[in-house]
């Protein structure tokens, strides 16, 4: 009998493993997989994009102008179960009602006109949304306004009055140019003016009364056209460079007066109403002068009495301003108010100042 014979393996012999191939797949499962994700991917967009549909009774609630209002869904009897769409893109039943309901009871119809002329001329959340100073300010500005606009009604006529418009012997040529030449000189003065920007920083309130001192001196040479006409225009000229040289101050100035007075991140919503309400004196002022030109009163004594009215309006509408930074004129006050009373304070030291018209403004 032979003997047995041991035969070794390789390692290497072991690891080897031979894999078979996977069979093809069948055409038929491939066809439907896809098929089915397009579909997935074509439904999953609609179904995140679908309202929920809303409960028959409440469906939102809204806020409009201070007033809040409840829409309620109310169901057609005997309609289909099918979805609309609501409001905000809610889904309601079809066939059903949308109303709005008030959650506030009806105001009188007096309190409805009182809170339609609020939303005009006082800023959202008044008083609260402002400070203290900010009535007498607004008061003394529309009277300004109204005595401004009453005074641009002379004013106007008289230069219509000598720059020809009345004479028939003047071509309608010669009287626009002299008209858009007033203004363009008008332009010029602005725009050199506007370099001093710098200033209305430092002296606000002195400014803003200089301003309405200039615009009253434009006014006056305006005037004078009447008893000069054949010097219109270099008369008009200067009035005009005068006027926009006061309306650059003005309107650099308002701003940060209007700041002063906003409480909150509402400068612009104090701005607009500030506007309005100098807008609607103006509306006034033109309406009551118009009325008097018809008249025919003496033109040297209208201008006189509305100079006066506009003058004592703006000193005490830039007195009213009551800013909360220091300058070296306000500090000034300030230090003479400490030493006089023992109080640093801008209010004691406006009270200190007295007649003085530069540290009653400073302050």
């Amino acid at each position: 009998m032979a003997p047995a014979v041991g035969i070794k393996r390789t390692a290497a012999a072991q690891a080897v493993t031979v894999q078979a191939p996977p069979p093809p797949p069948d055409a038929r499962l491939v066809r439907e997989a896809v098929r089915t994700s397009t579909i997935a991917e074509a439904v999953a967009p609609a179904a995140l994009e679908a309202p929920a549909p809303a409960l028959e009774g409440f469906l939102c609630l809204e806020e409009v102008e201070g007033r809040r209002w409840k829409y309620v869904v109310d169901a057609a009897p005997g309609k289909g179960k099918g979805k609309g769409r609501g409001r905000g893109g809610s889904a309601v039943p079809l066939g059903a009602s949308v109303r709005a309901v008030p959650l506030q009871s009806p105001l009188p119809p007096a309190e409805e006109i009182m809170a339609f002329v609020r939303s005009y001329v006082v800023p959202e959340g008044f008083p609260d949304s402002v400070t203290p100073s900010y009535v007498p300010y607004m008061t003394w500005r529309a009277l300004k306004h109204f005595f401004g606009g009453a005074m641009g009604v002379f004013t106007t006529r008289t230069l219509l009055s000598s720059v020809g418009v009345s004479q028939s012997k003047v071509t309608p040529g010669a009287i626009a140019i002299n008209w858009i030449l007033k203004d363009g000189a008008g332009r010029v003065g602005k725009m050199l003016f506007a370099r001093q920007g710098k200033k209305f920083d430092n002296d606000l309130k002195q400014l803003r009364f200089s301003s309405d001192l200039l615009l009253e001196i434009g006014a006056g040479i305006e005037l004078a056209t009447a008893a000069f006409p054949q010097f219109f225009l270099p008369m008009a000229c200067v009035a005009n460079v005068v006027k926009n040289v006061a309306a650059v101050t003005s309107t650099s100035t308002r701003t940060p007066i209007y700041k002063a007075y906003a409480r909150g991140e509402n400068i612009g919503d104090v701005t607009a109403k500030g506007e309005s309400v100098g807008n609607i004196a103006d509306l006034l002022g033109t309406g009551l002068s118009i009325f008097i030109t018809k008249r025919n009163p003496s033109l040297v004594t209208s201008f006189a009495l509305l100079s006066c009215g506009y003058l004592l309006s703006s000193y005490h509408e830039v007195r009213s301003v009551v800013l909360n930074t220091l300058n070296r004129a306000r500090f000034t006050v300030a230090v003479d108010s400490f030493i006089k009373t023992g109080v640093c304070s801008l209010v004691e030291g406006r009270k200190l100042a007295g007649d003085d018209i530069y540290s009653s403004l400073a302050a």
